[in-house]
């Protein structure tokens, strides 16, 4: 389980305030007004921003003091990250070891990555040479090659189009379902919460508030979302 206990981040004059918790298996959407510390909650949990008060904890053991390297958690950021002078074996190779030196069994592992993302024999790629929505799936395979219990999404797939963006969706879906990995996704379009994720965490008005029944959320929205959904 995933809980924030008792939390207050600080990011400039802006304070956030979050008291959750979330399940282990659990897929979630995070959605909210622009500016309202989606992405700072996710920076802070990745462990990318410091608490001003309480703790975060993964299944009962304490990780607020943990360096983001040491969380059981990935992340995948708005643009990917994707460096352009390396393959996309290379990219996907630094997931497992800054210094991109693997062991062959490593090596096996970034194969098994890209493969699973439908990028079969084009490791020795570099992102100029693939598709947008090729090199959201490399990104994604350097995640995946991580191992962690936690993938956390910053809204990766926004700059895809509205078809491609639900098959990368559908793909996280099915990967995060395959390993029992619990999802957090920033969206700002309420139907990427309704096609990835069964609770819905709302942050508005300086706070965090617990995950609900999406379907539920989206069909009764406190007054914070329905302005912002219009």
């Amino acid at each position: 389980m995933l809980k924030l206990d008792c939390c207050v981040i600080e990011n400039g004059n802006f304070t956030l305030s979050a008291d959750i918790q979330i399940k282990v298996g659990t897929r979630v959407a995070i959605i909210g007004p622009s500016g309202a510390g989606k992405s700072t909650l996710l920076e802070t949990i990745a462990g990318f921003r410091d608490l001003k008060q309480g703790q975060i904890f993964w299944n009962g053991r304490q990780i607020s003091n943990l360096h983001p390297g040491k969380r059981p958690m990935a992340m995948l950021f708005q643009d990917g990250n994707l460096f352009p002078h390396l393959t996309a074996d290379e990219n996907v190779a630094l997931g497992l070891r800054p210094n991109g030196r693997l062991t062959k069994e490593e090596q096996t592992q970034v194969r098994s990555a890209l493969d699973r993302v439908a990028l079969h024999g084009m490791g020795e790629r570099k992102p100029s040479e693939l598709s947008g929505g090729q090199q959201s799936r490399v990104a994604l395979a350097r995640v995946l090659v991580q191992r962690r219990e936690l993938l956390i999404l910053d809204e990766p797939f926004a700059a895809l189009g509205p078809a491609l963006k639900a098959e990368m969706l559908d793909l996280v879906a099915d990967l995060v379902a395959e390993t029992k990995t619990t999802l957090l996704m920033v969206s700002h379009d309420p139907q990427d919460a309704r096609r990835i994720a069964n609770q819905t965490v709302l942050v508005a008005d300086e706070t965090v508030f617990a995950p609900t029944q999406t379907e539920e959320l989206l069909e009764n929205p406190p007054p914070s979302l329905r302005a912002y959904l219009g």
